[in-house]
């Protein structure tokens, strides 16, 4: 009898000395790795045969488990654990880190086949493991023995105490042992042959790999816990037959997979926004999430801008133009304008009477309008009506937002939207998170991180910069509640040959007109300086209130502003409506001479209604009340196209002031100077007839010659928007009867505020003419899908004028040729008309964008609206106390001419604005929805080993660089390097062929990309990638070159760790230099690894 203790004396050493040629190895324990097999390869080869039991069920089918659910099989991990070990148990790390893997596994499954048998306890009645020998001329036995391992063998450390094991030599003992695993070896009812299903497993670790299966492991491993989480009750329920709605199969794959990611999310959250960039179909997409819960009786409310509508109302009606009729939708829509109503009806609903509280679900589109929540102690403003009424009244009501834009440029927008899913009570949210701090400080770090940024330098203020300083739990918080795709990214992502591509995009056309080729007529300098001598005094009443009289409209309509932050006085508020009025008239200008007549003819009757009061009341001395319109303009959603003037009556509530209580001479002298300008400025412009106009002129030929030289074969059709109703009708009464003449072309016009107009006239056998939608699916009959509405309707509309009521949630893809009339001050809205026609499956192989600009020279333009804006900016900071607006403002000037420049050479995307943060991107939602698809087609990865590989072909341009992507799992639980890595306790790390990082583990989703880039799609393995992989490793024998780089990737890591520690320490918040440190590579375990092969 012999004591091992594995420290002084070790097990292997002894069995080398025990196993003799010719001798029997019979084993009974838990596992056995290969890595065993390695340690005593060269005696193993030697002895007769190996007899092997598991002594507990490993590679048979457990029935009482197999068919338990998930949570219940966490407790069977064991089972699972025994298979994996086969390739390496988790104390043998160090060992699978040498990445010999491969060819150990084909040695030793070759050795298998020819020498060993392996049988699996098939019960629960557990059975005493030991190891026995059979030489020719001598028996041992040792015990106890767990596994077969090269831990057991005492080669690696494990985490047991002690490892003490006994060899016995005397034949009384052997015997006994020997005899007692003859007797159950050839019981066929308690063991089952598995040397098969062994050989299969070792198998898929030296066989080559297709990249696909490798990614999905590593996707597996990573969001294993995401599986875990997702029950039936978080995924869309398929008994629902959502799949077989006409809305769920007009979807691309990519809006499906955003429709299943939306109901995740609304399932686990309640609440979420979806910021799909413009022209990927967020209408599509929310309409399919629609549906799902009205399958399950869930009544929805969907709340959009008046002027969108007509958008939303054309599905949830029986109307020959609702191509999704046969799903019988049944939503309710009404405006964000009707949460500041309580009387009158609207788009056909009594507002007195809605039961805003019985919503199960409640679509806001355009959510960042919302983005404000200003608490006033007297009133409650439109989102504290949505939050009280809609939200938290009633039935659980879930919220979906849609917006291209929901960041403007402070993170307390995207709080506010985010409040109306929680139902402002963020611990609603905080215990669904797996963020370590709440949502109140992390978007209070990000808010900071967001302010130091706004003060860089414009060439410093890159999104990196941003992402860079930006918390690990903000991205987290993005990833649980948003989902927000660039076109960029579905082009890459998604396999665009089902679905079509984006049309190229002509390099755009940018004409500089002048008002008017006549001498006589002064130019845009000079109206713009006679416009901002303009005082528009007839705006601000309040001023010219008396200062003994003033006390009481103070009491009266000044507003205390929440938690004693000051007073919203009255006169602020006639400030800022002064400066938007100021921009509204040199909007208009912008526009046509003929919109721009019109507001300055509404500007002199106001006038001339105010001095005619004023003379009243000095003839008769009674005192009439003069309307102050501050208040109604404040609470009112007014789009360009429809802005209202003052003394129209419909504007709703006034401030009533008595002339007795102002300084009539002072007010009366400034309104007629005000006068004298109006006066002076139309005259100018009554000089300008359509003839005159030269932009209109322009107009004219530019549209002959698109119709003359289609740019694709056939197409005739343009769309011209314009940001104002009056531009609109100015254009359709000059173009449509001209265009229908000289071409043969048909003219439609849809604005936001009357009926729609074309040169068709009535419908096809009815005196009714075309509405809204109509109109449009005339205009864009393949998109529309007009065959199926209007057989019997032959002709098509050519042209088609419309304001930013169709800038949005509408696909006109026939069309290949977009004019802006006049260019929109906000970028954002620019490439938002420019997605009507840009869109993913388009026809048209190019498409065109014209802009039309005012005839000044760009940084006069810029300069002209600074001004304007600063106006304006001045007038809020007095409200509200925020100076810090004026800071971003100043250093958006920069800004704001870089994208007006590009605009008139390029057209930009979305995210590229840099107007602030995007937050395109960021979210790894797609990989998610990527391995649940998988799973559900392929089944469950969790008998996979780790440390399996794939290799792939470089394609430098795509930025696969010859080198490794490594997968690794952090063991040493607890530590987060410096808390910057989303993937915790993964880790991400691209590493070329000479040791230098390419993407270090903070660029998780970049990583992730690359990965799917590389491996989706390729089911099987690359031949010219792994046989060149192969002749460099010797089959796999020889990869020291790689077991180096692995572990430069992690010294790499730590190097990061360290380095980011020093910052830490030097920066505000927790340092992260005091945290558990990470010794090497005997802290990680390798999960999966991806090599970049350069085939050339």
């Amino acid at each position: 009898m012999e004591l091992i203790d594995n420290i002084n004396s070790l097990l292997g050493e002894s069995l080398k000395g025990t196993l003799k040629p010719g001798a029997k190895l019979k084993i009974a324990a838990s596992c056995f790795s290969i890595y065993a097999y390695v340690a005593l390869k060269r005696e193993l080869e030697s002895i007769d045969s190996l007899e092997f039991i598991f002594t507990s069920p490993t590679f048979v089918p457990n029935e009482a488990t197999d068919k338990l659910k998930k949570e219940q099989r966490e407790f069977h991990i064991p089972k699972a654990e025994r298979e994996r070990s086969l390739t390496g148990s988790e104390f043998e790390i160090l060992l699978k880190n040498k990445l010999t893997q491969k060819a150990i596994a084909r040695e030793c499954a070759d050795w298998i086949r020819r020498k060993a048998t392996f049988r699996s306890n098939r019960g629960q009645a557990p059975m005493q493991p030991f190891i026995a020998v059979r030489a020719p001329s001598s028996e041992s036995v040792y015990m106890p023995v767990q596994g077969f391992t090269a831990v057991d063998l005492g080669y690696q450390k494990g985490n047991a105490l002690s490892n003490i094991v006994t060899r016995f030599d005397e034949p009384a003992h052997t015997g006994m042992f020997l005899n007692l695993f003859e007797q159950i070896w050839s019981d066929q009812e308690k063991l089952e042959d598995v040397t098969a299903r062994l050989c299969d497993h070792i198998a898929s670790v030296y066989q080559e790999n297709a990249p696909e299966r490798i990614y999905f492991l590593m996707l597996y491993n990573i969001f294993r816990e995401f599986l875990e989480d997702v029950s039936e009750d978080v995924l869309p329920n398929d008994r629902t037959g959502y799949q077989d709605t006409v809305i769920w199969n007009k979807l691309f794959n990519f809006q499906r997979d955003a429709a299943t990611g939306l109901i995740n999310k609304l399932e686990t959250y309640s609440g979420c926004i979806l910021a799909d960039s413009v022209g990927l179909g967020k209408t599509f997409t929310a309409l399919a999430v629609i549906k799902y819960y009205e399958l399950r009786n869930k009544s929805v409310l969907v709340l959009c801008p008046k002027k969108l509508a007509d958008n939303w109302l054309t599905y949830n009606q029986n109307l020959k133009t609702n191509i999704l009729a046969k799903d019988r939708f049944a939503y309710d829509v009404l405006c964000h304008t009707d949460l500041s109503r309580s009387r009158g009806t609207s788009l056909g609903m009594p507002l007195d009477r809605v039961n805003w509280g019985n919503y199960d679900l409640v679509v806001i589109d355009e959510s960042h309008n919302f983005r404000n929540n200003d608490l006033y102690k007297d009133k409650e403003t439109r989102y504290q009506r949505l939050m009280n009424q809609v939200i938290r009244q009633g039935v659980k009501t879930k919220v979906l937002m849609l917006s291209a834009t929901p960041v403007n440029n402070r993170f307390s927008d995207l709080r506010n939207q985010l409040a109306l899913a929680y139902e402002g009570d963020s611990d609603n949210l905080n215990d669904k998170l797996r963020t370590e701090k709440d949502i109140d400080s992390i978007f209070r770090r990000a808010q900071a991180a967001f302010n130091a940024w706004a003060n860089l330098p414009p060439e410093k203020r890159t999104a990196a910069a941003i992402l860079n300083s930006l918390d690990f739990d903000f991205f987290e918080l993005l990833d649980s509640v948003t989902i927000a795709r660039s076109r960029r990214h579905i082009e890459t992502f998604y396999n665009t040959a089902d679905i079509g591509r984006f049309p190229e995009r002509r390099k755009p056309m940018s004409f500089h007109c002048p008002l008017t080729q006549r001498d006589d007529v002064i130019g845009f300098n000079e109206i713009f300086n006679h416009l901002s001598l303009l005082k528009l005094a007839v705006y601000a009443p309040v001023s010219y209130i008396l200062p003994s009289r003033l006390r009481k409209y103070e009491e009266q309509y000044d507003t205390q502003v929440e938690g004693g932050r000051g007073k919203l006085k009255q006169v602020d508020r006639e400030k800022s409506l002064q400066a938007l009025m100021t921009t509204n008239l040199l909007k208009r200008l912008e526009s046509s001479v003929e919109a721009f007549r019109l507001t300055l003819q509404s500007l002199q009757a106001s006038h001339r209604s105010a001095l005619d009061k004023i003379a009243q009341f000095n003839k008769t001395g009674q005192s009439t009340g003069f309307a102050d319109v501050t208040a109604a303009f404040e609470e009112a959603d007014f789009d360009e196209d429809s802005w209202p003037m003052p003394g129209d009556i419909s504007i709703g509530k006034k401030i009533q002031i008595s002339l007795e209580d102002m300084d009539l001479p002072s007010w009366e002298q400034d309104l007629q100077a005000d006068l004298l300008f109006i006066d002076e400025l139309l005259g100018e412009m009554s000089k300008v007839t359509p003839a005159d106009d030269a932009k209109l002129q322009h107009l004219k030929t530019q549209i002959a010659s698109k119709i003359a030289s289609p740019i694709n074969p056939g197409n005739k059709k343009v769309l011209i928007f314009t940001a104002f109703a009056d531009t609109a009708n100015y254009l359709y009464d000059n173009l449509a009867d001209y265009l229908q003449r000289n071409y043969q072309v048909h003219t439609g016009k849809v604005t936001g505020s009357d009926a729609p107009k074309s040169t068709l006239g009535t419908m096809q056998g009815s005196r009714q003419s075309y509405d809204f939608q109509g109109l449009l699916t005339l205009f864009s009959p393949r998109s529309k899908e007009k065959a199926a509405i209007y057989p019997d309707e032959p002709r098509e509309i050519d042209i088609l004028i419309g304001t930013d009521c169709i800038s949005e949630g509408q696909n006109l893809q026939d069309c290949d040729y977009l004019i802006n009339y006049d260019i929109h001050w906000n970028p954002v809205r620019i490439i938002q008309r420019f997605g009507r026609v840009d869109r993913i499956g388009s026809q048209n192989s190019s498409i065109q964008l014209v802009n039309y600009w005012p005839d000044i020279s760009l940084d006069e333009y810029i300069n002209l609206k600074e001004r304007v804006e600063n106006r304006m900016m001045i007038a809020d900071v007095t409200a509200t106390g925020d100076d810090n607006v004026l800071n971003a403002q100043a250093n958006d000037v920069a800004y704001r001419k870089e994208q007006l420049r590009r605009l008139q050479d390029e057209v930009i995307e979305m995210e590229d604005l840099k107007t602030g943060v995007s937050i395109t991107d960021l979210g790894l939602n797609d990989f998610r929805m990527d391995l649940l698809n998988y799973i559900k087609q392929h089944g469950d990865l969790s008998h996979l080993p780790n440390g399996m590989h794939a290799v792939v072909p470089a394609q430098p341009e795509l930025g696969l660089l010859p080198g490794v992507i490594f997968t690794l799992r952090n063991r040493n639980h607890g530590v987060d390097i410096n808390q910057q890595n989303r993937l915790y306790p993964h880790y991400l790390i691209y590493i070329d062929n000479h040791g230098r990082v390419i993407s270090d583990y903070s660029e998780a989703k970049r990583l992730l990309d690359l990965a799917r880039t590389a491996c989706k799609g390729q089911g099987q393995p690359i031949r010219e990638a792994y046989q060149r992989f192969n002749q460099i490793t010797n089959d796999g024998r020889d990869m020291q070159a790689y077991s180096n780089l692995l572990d430069q990737a992690i010294h790499s890591m730590i190097e990061v760790k360290e380095e980011k520690d020093i910052d830490s320490l030097f920066s505000g918040g927790k340092t992260t230099a005091l945290v558990d440190t990470i010794a090497g590579l005997d802290d990680f375990e390798l999960i999966t690894f991806i090599v970049i092969q350069d085939v050339a």
